[in-house]
Order: C-alpha cells, then structure tokens, then sequence
C-alpha cells in the first residue's frame, strides 16, 4: 500500500496547490480575453470587406475584386478560427477551476482513511490539469494560424496598395507630359 506523504513536511506542497491552478487560470483568462479582441477586430474586418466587394463589383474591377473575395475567404476562416481558440480557453478556464476545487477536496482527503478517494482526486485533479493545459496550447496553435492568415491579407493589401500608387503616378505622368505638349503648343 502507497504511502500518503505529510504535507507540513514541504513546504512546495500547499503553494502549489493554490499558486499553479491560479497562475493557469489567470493565463487562460488573458489568452481568451486577447482572442475576444482579435475575434470582435476580425469581425468588423468582415464586415468592411463585404461593403467593398459590393463597391468593387458595381465599379467592374475584376482584379481588386478577386483579391478582396480572397482576403474575406480568409477572414472567414479567421474567425472559425478564433472562435475555436476561444472554446479551448475557456473549457482550460473551466477544467483550471475543477482542477483547483478537485485539489482542495483531495486536500482534505489527505488525512482520511479511505486512500482510494485521495487517490481518485489526485488522479482526476492531474486529468483537469493536464486537459486545461493542453487546450491552451492548441489553443494558441490556433492563434498562430489566425496570425498567418492575417499576414496573408495584410501582404496582398499591401501590393494592392503598391499597384495603385503606381497606377496612380503613372496616371499623373501622363497627364504631365501631355500638360507640357499643350503649353508647348501654345507658344
């Protein structure tokens, strides 16, 4: 039969009863708070790239409306994304708690006869741990994804911007050049 260890004997124990679950918890809790934020900006970001898909295909430019149905495809998946990242926070969030609370139980279990329920609380306070934890970090994989496709949309944006600089010195250029010819002309 296992030995139960006294926890007066070290001092680690208890702290790490209440400090671990706490410093999880409050990881999760800044991870699907900056995921709200990220979810709510991709959002509004839908929203004005279907006000200019509708623009674009009124004004006939085929070209910046391929690129903006790819840039709201993304968008899209963006925040499937981002909402699949929240739920893994929060279920860390929710398993954080049971963990602590399971934690606390097996605690008080410590001292009691029936080393099975101790056994059983310590087993299922290490499962809540280790599924909140790995939510998480697949949950922050999540993350790295969504960034990818952001940076994805905000390079096309960016040589979409180029393009129509160029387009637009070009444009002045011409209208220069043809300046000069009519003063030319005049005198």
């Amino acid at each position: 039969m296992a030995t139960i260890p006294d926890m007066s004997s070290n001092a680690f124990t208890m702290l790490t009863f209440i400090a671990a679950p706490a410093v999880l918890t409050n990881a999760a809790s800044v991870l699907a708070l900056g995921t709200s934020n990220r979810f709510a900006r991709a959002v509004d970001r839908a929203r004005t790239l279907a006000q200019q898909l509708t623009q674009k295909a009124m004004e006939h430019e085929p070209d910046a409306y391929a690129i903006l149905v790819r840039q709201f495809d993304r968008v899209q998946a963006r925040t499937i994304l981002l909402v699949r990242a929240l739920k893994c926070f929060y279920s860390a969030l929710g398993s954080f708690a049971a963990a602590a609370l399971v934690s606390l139980i097996g605690a008080g279990l410590a001292l009691s006869t029936h080393h099975w329920l101790y056994t059983g609380a310590v087993t299922v306070a290490l499962a809540a741990g280790v599924y909140g934890v790995s939510a998480m970090v697949w949950g922050s994989s999540l993350l790295v994804r969504d960034t990818q496709l952001a940076v994805v949309n905000l390079s096309e944006e960016g040589e979409l911007v180029r393009a129509q600089m160029r387009q637009m010195r070009e444009e002045l250029e011409r209208v220069g050049e043809s300046g000069d010819s009519e003063d030319d002309e005049a005198v």
